[in-house]
């Protein structure tokens, strides 16, 4: 696994319950570029419940595969909670009807960032399901490394995943 043996066993576990739950699954990401998708296909027959996986890096394929609003973008910016909501209720959304949960991470990934405000390493996780209320999580991990950065997202999201299935 390249990700690791931590991210490996969520990635199993969040399988395992889908599978015992008939459960479904689509991601939606930014910052980790595919990364939560990937972890979770890397595990042998992970097809019967990964559906699909949106890579929206830009601000345009956020709005025109998610349909996360422009306006929210312009006036948040892509790195926001709202913006983490938008993007796993549009996956969501967008997905056929045997897709019952959908996860969504945007994030700054690093080196550096633009603002202060929105410092490299912070991450918004959301995670939506067919007739329960988004969850969503904030976590700042600091300018650890891009690949750090990334990489504790991916565990992050898996572990948001978790513990919504388990409510």
């Amino acid at each position: 696994m390249i990700l690791g043996r931590e991210i490996e066993d969520l990635a199993g576990r969040i399988l395992d319950h889908c599978r015992a739950a008939g459960i479904r699954m689509a991601t939606a990401e930014s910052c980790t570029g595919g990364l939560v998708a990937g972890a979770l296909t890397a595990i042998p027959g992970a097809s019967d419940v990964i559906d699909h996986g949106f890579v929206t890096y830009s601000n345009d394929s956020k709005t025109q595969l998610l349909g996360v609003s422009p306006e929210l973008i312009a006036a948040e910016g892509a790195v926001c909670d709202a913006v983490a909501r938008a993007m796993a209720q549009g996956a969501l959304a967008r997905s056929a009807n045997a897709v019952q949960i959908a996860v969504g991470v945007t994030g700054i990934a690093g080196p550096g960032s633009d603002t202060t405000d929105k410092p490299a390493g912070l991450v918004h996780f959301a995670v939506a399901r067919r007739g329960e209320e988004t969850r969503s999580a904030r976590h700042s991990f600091g300018d650890i490394g891009r690949d750090q950065v990334r990489q504790a997202a991916v565990a992050e999201a898996l572990k948001l995943l978790i513990s919504t299935l388990r409510s």
